[in-house]
């Protein structure tokens, strides 16, 4: 069975994707859903690569029963062909993943994720909270749950996978 690959994207992979990351792996998890998907996350630069994420990050991941256990790596070219749905957090990072095609085609859809959050346009953007020192890393992470629980059903419709763990299952199917 193939797995739906989903990689979260932003500048140094501290804050913002390891935050998409562990909220969605949860929501996969609730969902009983683990064996369908590939879930990881990564920056586009490597300021930090090999480092753990925020502190502030995980404090608050913590504080809603999420813990992140990630190392920051820097994306590259071929995770655009290893995974199917690659996520920016924001535009010049969106710009940044499709420069690296080099105008080919790739497997991957690239998008932003709060694309998936309902009622959000498509160019809805996750601020990065690294230098806000006012709670910021609260409404990233209200933002993000939203858009990773959009982007779950959408998965769920896409590729027909059950509603819930529990519930009755359908066929699932490639594309």
């Amino acid at each position: 069975m193939e797995r739906i690959g989903v990689l979260f994207v932003c500048l140094g992979n501290i804050c913002r994707s390891p935050l998409a990351e562990g909220v969605f792996r949860q929501l996969v998890a609730e969902a009983g859903l683990q064996d369908r998907f590939r879930i990881d996350s990564a920056g586009t630069s490597g300021y930090h690569q090999g480092d753990a994420p925020d502190p502030r990050t995980c404090a608050v991941a913590v504080g809603r029963g999420i813990v992140l256990e990630h190392t920051a790596r820097r994306v590259r070219a071929t995770d655009l062909e290893q995974f199917d749905y690659v996520l920016a957090m924001d535009g010049e990072n969106l710009e940044r993943l499709q420069a690296l095609t080099d105008g080919r085609g790739t497997r991957a859809r690239l998008a932003l994720l709060r694309a998936f959050e309902p009622g959000m346009p498509p160019d809805a953007e996750v601020p990065d909270p690294y230098y806000d020192e006012d709670g910021g890393f609260e409404a990233v992470h209200d933002m993000v749950e939203r858009a990773c629980r959009g982007l779950l059903a959408h998965s769920r419709a896409e590729r027909e996978l059950p509603c819930c763990a529990r519930g009755r299952r359908r066929s699932w199917r490639a594309r």
